[in-house]
């Protein structure tokens, strides 16, 4: 196999074996190649040079990436070619990160659905706001963690910004891909309704506790209740919004990784 691949590469004119070599190094480095990007300067999709190489070669890109212990995945239907399997470098998320990719994927899906394919662009302070409402992020987020998840999101093909991400403001927009729904699965966002889940039973928990012990202490419950909402769950905002938070998570969970269940059964994929 290895002699028919050299001899493949032997064959292409010297501007064809460059495009593949790079087209090689992206796939190693982003772990997927998508059909269109965002021309930030024109403001519009464009055709992505490296999908059309992917295309071209794709039977001496399986063969390569076979040796190596990696499987070329290409989905015809959302058009996008990724590396899968042991060869694969796993990059593991951290929580703020995670979090983040979760709200920019609760705004993709709004978008998608209420505005269409056009519309999938959005900015920090959207980001922001859409995380106090939903209660998924309960803090302003350091200038550093919003840079380390933008530059993940970026590196692995989930958005596009029009400047350096140094150079990010509130209102800068943020044009959001479909492969974020390839990373919105896995253990981690799993991990992440588990916790959402557990805060919610703890809170409405102390919630009835507190009730209780109101009530026998004279029937105080119905004032002194709804204000004890907040104290007896720190980490969320009011029930309405832990369910929805619940729900967005769960629904992730069901929607990216269909042989999921709310438990954790899994398939291998992390993120």
């Amino acid at each position: 196999m290895r002699t028919a691949m050299i001899e493949y590469v032997n064959s292409l004119t010297p501007q064809e074996a460059e495009e593949l070599k790079r087209t090689i190094r992206d796939l190693m480095r982003q772990s997927c190649i998508i059909e269109t990007k965002y021309d930030t300067d024109r403001d519009c999709l464009k055709d992505n040079p490296r999908y059309r190489v992917c295309m071209r070669h794709r039977e001496f890109l399986t063969d390569y990436f076979d040796i190596m212990g990696c499987t070329l995945v290409f989905d015809p239907q959302d058009h996008f070619f990724r590396l899968s399997g042991d060869g694969v470098g796993l990059e593991k998320f951290s929580e703020t990160t995670t979090l983040f990719i979760l709200l920019m994927k609760l705004i993709y899906k709004e978008k998608i659905m209420g505005e269409g394919l056009k519309a999938t662009v959005t900015n920090l302070e959207e980001v922001r706001r859409h995380g106090v409402d939903t209660g998924i992020l309960n803090r302003k987020l350091t200038d550093r963690e919003v840079y380390e998840a933008v530059s993940v999101m970026k590196t692995h093909q989930m958005l596009e910004i029009p400047c350096a991400i140094g150079d990010l403001e509130d209102d800068t927009p943020i044009y959001l891909y479909n492969m974020i729904n390839v990373f919105c699965r896995g253990a981690a966002v799993t991990e992440l309704y588990q916790r959402y889940k557990k805060r919610e039973e703890e809170a409405a928990d102390g919630l009835l506790q507190e009730r209780l012990r109101l009530e026998e202490q004279g029937g105080e419950a119905r004032e002194a209740a709804p204000g004890r909402t907040r104290e007896a769950a720190p980490g969320l905002a009011r029930d309405a919004e832990a369910a929805l938070i619940q729900e967005a998570a769960s629904g992730l969970i069901r929607e990216a990784a269909p042989g999921r269940t709310q438990e954790g059964d899994t398939q291998d994929e992390t993120m």
